[in-house]
């Protein structure tokens, strides 16, 4: 696997990260908004929802540089 296959890796894995975030931070608004005393309880299921999505492109880049290093 070469370097252009693990940048390619490592931006799909970016996209798809910024694409569920985007879906938990959205979805968790609109859910403040129509029950805004609930905002506690989601607020912290987002941030945990949004620390699990943003582990995977983490791993992709350190699969990546393992892959390349070799």
């Amino acid at each position: 696997m070469g370097p252009l296959a693990a940048a390619i890796a490592v931006g799909l894995a970016a996209l798809g990260a910024g694409l569920g975030n985007g879906l938990i931070v959205s979805r968790t608004v609109e859910s403040m908004a129509r029950q805004p005393e609930a905002k506690g309880m989601l607020q912290g299921t987002m941030i945990l929802g949004v620390a699990f999505v943003e582990a995977i492109p983490i791993m992709a880049v350190v699969i990546a540089f393992m892959v390349v290093g070799r």
